[in-house]
């Protein structure tokens, strides 16, 4: 089917759309109030609660370069290993499925893993400024 090859490059972008609004929002309600939660868990989890801020930023800023599709594999990248962290340490004892399981964060990690692949494409800043030969076949 040649046709729907001709439509990835909006599969990237609705790929990128999806990722950039679980993350804003996310990394968003961490950064705008909810630092202090987000410091006591992270702490609770045995790693230093300034790794807080680098979480939030991670999410929040990665989604925002994934939106534009502005170093969107830096993006990606930030975003992949914060949800990488947040699955081995709070999400994996509880299993697959249920609350509070890694179902979730999965999916969201394995969209931001592919885009460290396959980059913004054609409909991004990173294609507008140069990015062109990274993303064409």
């Amino acid at each position: 089917m040649k046709y729907l090859d001709k439509l990835q490059p909006l599969a990237l972008l609705v790929m990128r759309l999806a990722l950039a609004a679980i993350v804003l929002v996310h990394g968003g309600q961490k950064i705008f109030g909810g630092m202090p939660q987000h410091i006591s868990t992270v702490a609770k989890i045995g790693l230093p609660g300034w790794m807080a801020y680098l979480s939030a930023w991670a999410e929040f800023g990665g989604g925002i370069l994934v939106l534009l599709g502005l170093l969107t594999r830096v993006g990606a990248l930030l975003i992949t290993i914060d949800l990488a962290v947040a699955i081995l340490k709070v999400h994996a004892k509880n299993g697959l499925r249920g609350p509070g399981g890694f179902e979730f964060p999965m999916a969201v990690a394995v969209i931001a893993f592919a885009l460290i692949f396959f980059g913004g494409g054609p409909i991004s800043l990173d294609w507008v400024f140069g990015g062109r030969s990274e993303t064409r076949r």
